[in-house]
């Protein structure tokens, strides 16, 4: 009776066509979106890439059999089913546009509405490559893990890269399924996800017993063995710390609005002091306790390293022997003169006040940090400026640079969403001799409120630390802030909206991971094979 449900489902919406599939392809992916952070619904993907296999098949019908028909179906298909994914995913970035909204409340609709809609367009890529290489066998949900694998990386990459969310996620966010990023990294996760997830959709097409139950008992076993794979290899002992390394992270948790300003200068550095210097149990002093003090980014209103009088507090809170690594904003006269270049930045600074080491942001966020050059002139022209506000927007730093602090190995920086981008973690300037020994990421999320933005952005930082065999440190002005080990376990967080500290160890790195050495090459594996699986079936089977 249930295979027979389901096989009418996937009939009516196959031959679907017009508004009702149009709606179906969006709720479809809006349903996808749950197995996303913090959701992580894994059952709701399956629904969804269930759906997409079933559209796909659909696109067949169109235009009477011409080839160009059944693409253009597949590909409106998969763009509707990419809005859908990312209204339901992205929704929360409207919130930054309320933080001043007599400025940025009317631009709403091109966050809500059109970057979901603009990124959909990769979602429309991957069903059209998947149509090409489409069979009418089990195999064919292969032809779609290499299409939406090959959308998704490229989603991450063209345009400066926005890979938020990426479907692969969907396994990077409990313990045991992430550890096989270690090895395929997310874009190969992505692959895989994909595969499995649209398995079950043959069992409602597949004209034998064998084609309908194969490919998910295959999918499944493949799920156990990724789950086994994860819980083999994270031990059962806590990470071993580093000798001598005591973390202090301060989260502030200060609204990103008007008391975010120049104006309330005192009052903010009051509160960074004064929670810096809390005793977080009868055991413990305050500041004195730890080797580094942490703060998030951009934490001041201000460019600290001009401000003297901000420095000298700094050196107050400090003993002779603990360093600050802070965000803030920094500017640099350009030649001859000519203004000033802006950068967001991360200074290291020692207890005498004094800026040691910096390092600048080099992926800088689209029309949050900058306007891209080509739409410049006509957004300024329409009244749009960056959320940041420096004259001119943050100028990008030319190449990830290498981190040092007293009594800390070698730091991979990112400041706040570089830490999405896989495989692109470790400095420029990193040598064998000379390798990272964690990654820090500061951030301030605090644009987003308590929204699910700032899970995702924190789960997909944390998925980088498995990646990379390296441990995490976090600081983000409303959370979350945490320490995690090279396995992807948290050793101590502060939730969303929580003004307070985190004093901890840092854990020690592990040797490079298989995806630390060999980057992609697994995911350009896993397309290939995918491809010529696919291009095997649709000979087999003549089409």
């Amino acid at each position: 009776m249930i295979i027979t449900r389901l096989q009418a489902l996937a009939h009516g919406i196959i031959l679907s066509w017009g508004l009702r599939r149009a709606l179906l392809a969006m709720a479809a992916g809006a349903v996808g979106a749950l197995a996303m952070p913090p959701y992580g619904f894994f059952p709701a993907l399956i629904l969804s890439l269930g759906i997409a296999v079933w559209l796909i098949d659909g696109a067949g019908g169109a235009g009477a059999g011409k080839r160009l028909g059944t693409l253009r179906a597949a590909a409106v298909a998969g763009w509707f089913w990419g809005f859908g994914y990312g209204l339901a995913g992205l929704w929360w970035l409207g919130a930054a546009f309320l933080v001043e909204a007599d400025r940025f409340a009317w631009a709403m609709p091109l966050g809500v509405i059109g970057l979901p809609a603009a990124l959909a367009f990769f979602y429309a890529f991957g069903f059209l490559a998947a149509r090409l290489v489409w069979s009418a066998g089990p195999w064919r949900v292969l032809a779609l893990a290499f299409g939406l694998g090959l959308a998704e990386w490229l989603r991450g990459y063209l345009f400066t890269g926005f890979p938020w969310n990426s479907l692969g996620m969907a396994l990077g966010q409990q313990l045991w399924p992430m550890q096989i990023a270690a090895v395929i990294g997310l874009w190969g996760m992505t692959v895989l996800t994909v595969a499995i997830a649209a398995a079950p959709a043959t069992i409602a097409t597949a004209a034998r017993p064998a084609g309908r139950w194969v490919p998910t008992c295959v999918a499944f076993l493949v799920l156990v063995a990724v789950v086994g794979h994860g819980a083999m290899r994270v031990p059962a002992a806590p990470s071993a710390l580093v000798p001598d390394v005591r973390l202090r992270i301060m989260q502030p948790n200060l609204p990103q609005d008007e008391k975010f300003n120049p104006a309330n200068r005192e009052d903010i550095m009051q509160l960074y002091l004064r929670l810096s210097d809390r005793a977080t149990s009868p055991q413990t002093s305050g500041v004195a306790d730890a080797t580094h003090l942490i703060w998030p980014e951009s934490a001041f209103p201000f460019l600290l390293h001009n401000d003297r009088r901000a420095l000298a507090q700094i050196a107050g809170l400090l003993p002779s022997d603990v360093t600050l690594i802070t965000g803030a904003a920094r500017a640099e006269e350009r030649l001859r003169g000519e203004g000033h270049d802006f950068f967001n930045s991360i200074h290291v600074i020692a207890g005498d006040g004094s800026i040691r080491a910096t390092y600048d942001k080099v992926h800088l966020v689209p029309f949050g940090e900058y306007l891209p050059a080509i739409f410049d002139g006509t957004l300024r022209a329409l009244g749009l400026r960056e959320f940041i506000q420096v004259p001119g927007g943050f100028t990008a730093a030319n190449r990830r640079r290498m981190l040092e602090a007293p009594g800390l190995p070698p730091i991979a920086a990112g400041i706040c969403y570089e830490a999405i981008f896989p495989g692109a973690v470790r400095p420029d300037d990193e040598s064998d001799a000379r390798q990272a020994g964690l990654i820090l990421n500061v951030t301030n999320d605090a644009w987003f409120g308590d929204t699910p933005g700032p899970r995702q952005h924190f789960a997909q930082a944390r998925l980088r630390a498995v990646e990379e065999g390296l441990p995490l440190v976090r600081a983000a002005n409303s959370g979350i802030s945490a320490v995690v080990d090279p396995y992807g376990r948290i050793l101590a967080s502060l939730d969303m909206n929580i003004e307070g500290v985190i004093d901890s160890g840092l854990p020690e790195r592990q040797e490079r991971t298989f995806f630390a050495r060999f980057g992609n090459g697994i995911f350009w594996l896993q397309l290939l094979l995918c491809l010529l699986a696919s291009l095997t079936a649709r000979r087999i089977a003549g089409t």
